[in-house]
């Protein structure tokens, strides 16, 4: 594994690790390396596409056979400024963005990309999130992806030389690069208070600090993030899987890029899902006196993460109640115990 960069490196993305690399795995294989949890190029698995042999072939070869699927549909596009170098983050006050976006049709976007590809001066402008199945439908059926279930449906990427801000995904994450080379640059989840992340109300959160020109002085923390991070370079024909909630800050390297991502793991709904639960404990603990913080935090780390092993392996099985495991009418109770205390204290 390549040596980690000091502090002083923060900004040489090259001598960070580098994400490891694995071949075509089974499906199951697959599901073993979603459950490891770790960020893995793997090569070959979408080798047979059409749409990869074109994108090898030129941007025009790709943006030809896009455009042969258009049935009229419109593609969210985004756009930002020669001044903003295609980085795509936070305007100047964080309530907008450095971008624009709007509704275009997707032919026409493809025709504009093209005519700006490797133009000097040129706005930075991308298809980005184009649901495959509802706008180029001819598209999911001629390039199959047999490791992933088939309702778990593609987005198509195209554009020029951005620079996606560092973001992270509530999904896990497989994208497969089909045209031009691509950089993410990844960090664990924990590193969350390292990066300086924007206000959660302004979906997607981005990070503050530029990680391919750190200001070290405003966002010195930074260091330790960039210690933990581990890059990954992308041809085409690679695909990178990234579990859920990891940071990536993602860099088109050649003047015309495309890319195919899935995204899936949807979390549970309502009471049960992690985002509620946090939003509940902004609410509940953070602003409580230190010693009962301290607590709070003690029995999270017992009872929820578990850190220091069984908490409850001393109580008898039928008298464990929440702290053990629940049945599904168990759960059901406690939702409709929870629902009835949200119900009380909104009134």
């Amino acid at each position: 594994m390549d040596e980690a960069p000091s502090p002083d490196d923060a900004g040489d993305l090259d001598r960070l690790p580098r994400t490891p690399v694995a071949p075509p795995p089974s499906r199951d294989g697959f599901e073993a390396m979603v459950r490891a949890g770790q960020p893995l190029i793997l090569k070959g698995v979408f080798e047979s596409w059409p749409a990869l042999a074109a994108g090898r072939r030129s941007p025009e070869a790709l943006n030809a056979y896009l455009k042969a699927m258009d049935r009229g549909a419109l593609a969210p596009v985004m756009e930002a400024p020669p001044s903003s170098r295609g980085r795509f983050a936070y305007g100047p006050d964080m309530h907008e963005f450095s971008f624009s976006k709007r509704q275009c049709g997707i032919s026409e976007t493809l025709d504009r990309i093209g005519a700006l590809t490797g133009r000097e001066g040129a706005p930075y402008v991308a298809i980005q999130m184009l649901p495959l199945a509802s706008h180029l439908a001819d598209f999911v059926r001629q390039n199959p992806l047999a490791l992933l279930p088939p309702e778990i449906m593609p987005r198509l990427w195209v554009g020029g030389p951005i620079r996606t801000q560092t973001h992270h995904d509530p999904d896990h994450n497989l994208a497969c690069v089909i045209a031009g080379r691509r950089r993410f640059l990844l960090f664990p989840p924990e590193q969350v208070g390292n990066l300086y992340v924007g206000p959660i109300e302004t979906p997607p959160p981005l990070s503050l600090v530029d990680p391919e020109a750190p200001d070290l002085a405003r966002f010195p923390k930074f260091r330790e993030a960039i210690a933990a991070a581990q890059v990954a370079y992308l041809e085409p024909g690679d695909a990178l899987f990234m579990p859920r909630y990891w940071w990536h800050h993602v860099t088109s390297l050649d003047p015309y890029n495309a890319m195919v991502n899935y995204w899936w793991g949807e979390a549970p709904p309502g009471l049960e899902r992690a985002s509620d639960c946090f939003q509940t404990a902004l609410l509940a603990l953070r602003d409580l006196p230190p010693g009962e913080r301290a607590y709070w935090k003690a029995m999270f780390d017992t009872h929820v993460f578990r850190t220091g092993g069984d908490p409850v392996a001393h109580i008898p099985a039928d008298l464990q109640g929440a702290l053990g495991a629940m049945s599904p009418a168990f759960r059901r109770a406690l939702k409709q115990q929870l629902l009835a205390a949200y119900l009380r204290s909104a009134h």
